[in-house]
């Protein structure tokens, strides 16, 4: 991806996709906490995490078209400000759950806007052989942000079950500042999409995506997987606060469940050339569905850091797969929008998702949503019969 994009660009696009990631997992399992001291019910974490998504499923499309005719660099500046916005008024005003849930949809309104750029630089950039490699680096940087969030998380709470969310969100403001001023190190010249649309990009091509066989169903998955990310990242503080685990040691399983998903995407395009797309993507379904089924029973904490190593082998590889899937099939000057199809289809997920669990919560407790979460991502193996990634 260096050679393709330019070093310093290269460098600065990572540290932005390291950044935004770690902001968000910070700043989200931090509102959790928030939450429990306020001592809202188990289907207001549900309504919490839902939040994060609601602006950008209204949002995702119409900011796809956006990249495509101003440039990413613009995009990412935009998100990076609302960001940081974000973070100031938690630290402000963050004290009742109106507030949390407010500036979490602030917070997923910025972090679209700056993931659209983001993909859109490697899409229209990267050489049509090296996808899988560019995304692959991209979301590696972005599970490295989503190990510093909450690593963070232990190195403020220390050992106390419950951390300080002033501090923390303090430290999501400085690190949102230096996410906003990374985004100027990126070239300027990345606004290819308001060259290659002007040459005649058809509009609405990422829609027409959605009628070839099987792409519905790809999308259905991606989905899947990312609500299930946020998922854990929303109730595994409150597993462990049922369990008696400290706030270090929650954000050290969810550090444990970043790094390997960071292991398996460093990896990923050797492997997808060597077994194939499709094969791959199986393998990480069934591995993940059998990771949150284990979390759901009691067990000793070195043996769930054994699970959130597995279930972040797993998580981690059907995001960046379906990103180059779907840039290989958009039309240059469209590549922007037809990603942006796909985090719409990922925030429909985000909504429904966290929102129904939540109501198993309420029934069976937090164990109860690892396991629902289990069934949900294990139905997505049936549904990906006879689609083709390859």
């Amino acid at each position: 991806m260096i050679g393709e994009l330019g070093r310093r660009s290269a460098t600065a696009l990572l540290v932005h996709s390291t950044l935004i990631q770690a902001v968000t997992f910070l700043v989200r399992p931090a509102a959790t906490y928030r939450a429990l001291e306020l001592d809202v019910p188990g289907f207001a974490l549900g309504l919490l995490a839902a939040s994060y998504a609601v602006f950008p499923l209204l949002l995702a499309v119409p900011t796809g078209s956006l990249v495509d005719r101003l440039g990413e660099r613009r995009l990412m500046a935009a998100g990076s400000a609302v960001v940081l916005l974000c973070s100031a008024f938690l630290l402000l005003w963050g004290s009742s759950i109106v507030a949390l849930v407010a500036g979490t949809a602030l917070l997923g309104a910025g972090q679209l806007a700056c993931v659209v750029g983001q993909q859109a630089v490697v899409a229209n950039n990267a050489a049509a052989t090296r996808l899988d490699s560019a995304f692959g680096y991209l979301t590696f940087a972005a599970s490295l942000g989503q190990a510093l969030g909450p690593l963070a998380i232990s190195l403020v709470g220390g050992a106390s079950v419950r951390p300080d969310t002033q501090a923390i969100f303090f430290l999501s403001v400085c690190m949102s500042l230096v996410l906003f001023l990374a985004t100027f190190l990126i070239s300027a010249k990345f606004g290819g999409g308001r060259k290659a649309t002007a040459m005649g990009g058809a509009k609405g091509s990422a829609l027409g995506l959605l009628k070839a066989p099987g792409v519905a169903r790809a999308l259905a998955t991606s989905a899947t997987v990312l609500a299930v990310v946020d998922l854990t990242m929303v109730y595994l503080p409150a597993l462990g606060a049922d369990r008696g685990l400290t706030a270090a040691t929650v954000g050290a399983l969810l550090t444990v469940r970043a790094v390997f998903s960071m292991v398996s995407r460093i990896l990923l395009g050797r492997i997808a050339r060597t077994i194939g797309r499709m094969r791959l993507l199986v393998v990480s379904l069934a591995l993940s569905t059998a990771a949150l089924a284990a979390a759901a029973i009691p067990m000793p904490a070195w043996l769930l850091f054994v699970v959130m190593a597995v279930l972040g082998l797993g998580l981690g590889i059907g995001q960046p797969l379906t990103m180059s899937w779907l840039s290989a099939q958009a039309p240059a000057g469209q590549r922007g929008r037809a990603l942006a199809l796909r985090l719409a289809g990922n925030r429909v997920g985000q909504v429904v998702l966290p929102s129904a669990i939540g109501v198993v919560a309420a029934g069976l407790g937090t164990a109860g949503v690892f396991l629902a979460s289990a069934v949900v991502v294990g139905g997505t193996l049936v549904l990906l019969r006879g689609v083709q990634l390859d």
